[in-house]
């Protein structure tokens, strides 16, 4: 199967493969012997991480402006 990356860095996972993870909206990716590796992150998994954040007083404002601060800095 193939999935091709858009000029925003997005991938749309095929059908046959989206299908067999239901339930599933987050995946942690990471690279392996220049492999992309996409875990499903279960429930929660994700409510743990946003239980985390909240403890750090993480917001979602902070993450946006860290991200846009990041993205200033590659280009």
């Amino acid at each position: 199967m193939l999935a091709k990356r858009t000029v925003k860095n997005q991938i749309t996972l095929p059908k046959a493969i989206a299908t067999q993870f239901p339930g599933v909206e987050y995946f942690e990716v990471r690279t392996e012997n220049r492999r992309i590796i996409l875990e499903p992150l279960q429930r929660g998994q994700a409510d743990a991480t946003r239980r985390k954040l909240a403890a750090l007083k993480i917001t979602e404002i902070d993450i946006a402006d860290a991200i846009k601060w990041a993205r200033k800095r590659k280009g």
